[in-house]
């Protein structure tokens, strides 16, 4: 079996953080500094460096805790330092969609 680390290049063009769904119930979960996993993105572990996040990944991968698919996404870290999702995709992933649907008349 190839690992995904084995199939990706890693590039990474700003803050990165290591995510994940669980197995059992799909919930969307972020691989903390220590070593653990958290449903609120705010205890991501940052990553910068290609390396940093190899080095996370790897470490997700293996960790075998029902973590379906780990890979490195992009944040955005706002004033105050709140992170938030870096793209559309991990946006919807994190809080749903939220678009706003027309009213009826």
């Amino acid at each position: 079996m190839t690992s995904p680390l084995e199939q990706k290049k890693i590039r990474i063009t700003g803050p990165s953080m290591v995510t994940a769904n669980r197995t059992w119930d799909g919930v969307v979960i972020y691989r903390t500094p220590d070593h653990g996993w958290s449903v609120n993105l705010s205890d991501a572990a940052i990553v910068r460096t290609s390396d940093e996040a190899r080095a996370l990944l790897a470490e997700s991968v293996a960790d075998d805790v029902g973590a379906v698919g780990a890979y490195i996404a992009p944040v955005e870290i706002k004033d105050g330092g709140k992170i938030r999702p870096g793209n559309l995709r991990e946006h919807i992933r994190s809080e749903g969609v939220t678009i706003d649907l027309p009213v009826p008349a």
